[in-house]
């Protein structure tokens, strides 16, 4: 069973009752989409929980990303991201579906696939769907253009994976904090930022915020790019760095594109509405979120070159995120050893919203010392990982 259907079993809306400032079972450091279903997790579970974030709700990487519910390039990663990924990818519809029915919010999860161009490691990518039984195939320029006619010419093959989703990520922030917001078990503080942590001796007894400490039995921090920095408080090494990545997006039409087209490292996604959504660099330039001319021109380069038709359309936008940087993109969840009742969930780096209903199963499995849906090793904070990153 997948993690929306437990949770809509056990989470009934109680808009206008109000919640008590008890301890709490657990507070969550971070309000971006890792954050709050993390929470969704520990409520379903009978929780109670405060999440805190020192801005808005998924107002940082969660509202600036693609959507795109894949890995680029799947076969690349190692097989702790494959297995993660697997996990959310089989849960998002169901996910999705009773986040629209609880809130009345559309996360706008499109099931249309996604078509890679210019692979050079095919063979590699067709290996790695066997192994892991993953729809993945090789199709011809024809398929392509039956399904994408405004595609660039001379497409002679592709890739296609025919169940790949894509999600309107800032809508997905809405509904959960709507979701969230609703259910009695549930304490939402944004502009509550985490000063620091309260302990007694080596236990994590609360989190100290500029209006006081909040006390809780656990504390998990959630912060996205941040992680790395608030750990730091703690004499803690979390590899966690923030990397910039900016996006253009199109005013577009309905119909010039249905779903996720890959190419070069470079995407196009659309949305319901006809815009079409163009990522992303890849750029190590510490808590920076400014746009540049440079960024603007490579993306929009790159968008005609995929699709020449969007020149005959304004470019509406354009903004920059930062990802959670993580050695391998595998991030890291569970409890940090060196202190009790603290524990993680960051580090996603470009697949935070790819692999966001399986870490945070996994990282609620963790708090509350239950089974496991998958072997948690791979994510430990002590497990070796490899110096790149992705």
């Amino acid at each position: 069973m997948v993690a929306g259907l437990i949770i809509v079993a056990i989470c009934k809306p109680e808009r206008r009752r109000k919640k008590a400032m008890s301890i709490a079972d657990v507070v969550i450091v971070g309000g971006g989409v890792i954050g709050m279903l993390t929470a969704r997790e520990l409520a379903a579970n009978g929780s109670t929980v405060t999440l805190i974030d020192k801005g808005e709700l998924a107002s940082e990487a969660s509202w600036a990303g693609g959507g795109i519910v894949s890995p680029l390039y799947p076969w690349r990663y190692c097989d702790g991201v494959t297995a993660l990924a697997s996990w959310s990818q089989n849960s998002y519809i169901d996910l999705c579906q009773h986040l629209k029915d609880e809130t009345g919010v559309d996360p706008e999860l499109r099931q249309k696939g996604l078509l890679m161009l210019s692979v050079e490691d095919k063979q590699e990518a067709l290996d790695w769907a066997h192994r892991y039984q993953r729809p993945l195939e090789e199709v011809a320029g024809d398929f392509v253009y039956q399904r994408e006619p405004s595609l660039k010419k001379g497409i002679e093959s592709a890739l296609w994976m025919p169940k790949v989703c894509s999600v309107r990520n800032p809508r997905l922030g809405q509904s959960l904090k709507l979701s969230l917001d609703s259910c009695s078990k549930v304490s939402l503080r944004p502009f509550c930022p985490m000063l620091s942590l309260a302990f007694e001796g080596q236990t994590v007894v609360g989190v100290n915020t500029p209006s006081g400490v909040i006390p809780a039995g656990k504390v998990i921090l959630c912060a996205g790019a941040w992680s790395g920095e608030l750990a730091q408080q703690l004499n803690l090494d979390l590899p966690v760095q923030p990397v910039k990545g900016q996006m253009l997006l199109f005013r577009a039409v309905p119909g010039l594109l249905d779903r996720v087209v890959l190419d070069s490292g470079r995407y196009l996604i659309p949305r319901q509405d006809g815009r079409i959504l163009v990522g992303s660099t890849l750029e190590f330039k510490g808590f920076s979120k400014q746009t540049t001319e440079e960024a603007y021109q490579s993306l929009y380069q790159s968008a005609l070159a995929i699709m020449p038709a969007l020149a005959d359309h304004p470019v509406e936008a354009q903004w920059a995120g930062l990802r959670p940087g993580s050695p391998s993109g595998i991030p890291y969840i569970g409890e940090i050893p060196e202190y009790r009742n603290l524990f993680v969930n960051a580090g996603h780096f470009r697949n935070g919203l790819v692999l966001a209903p399986a870490s945070c199963r996994l990282a609620a499995d963790l708090l509350l010392g239950r089974p496991t849906i998958i072997d948690p090793a791979p994510y430990s904070y002590e497990a070796p990982r490899l110096d790149r990153m992705h």
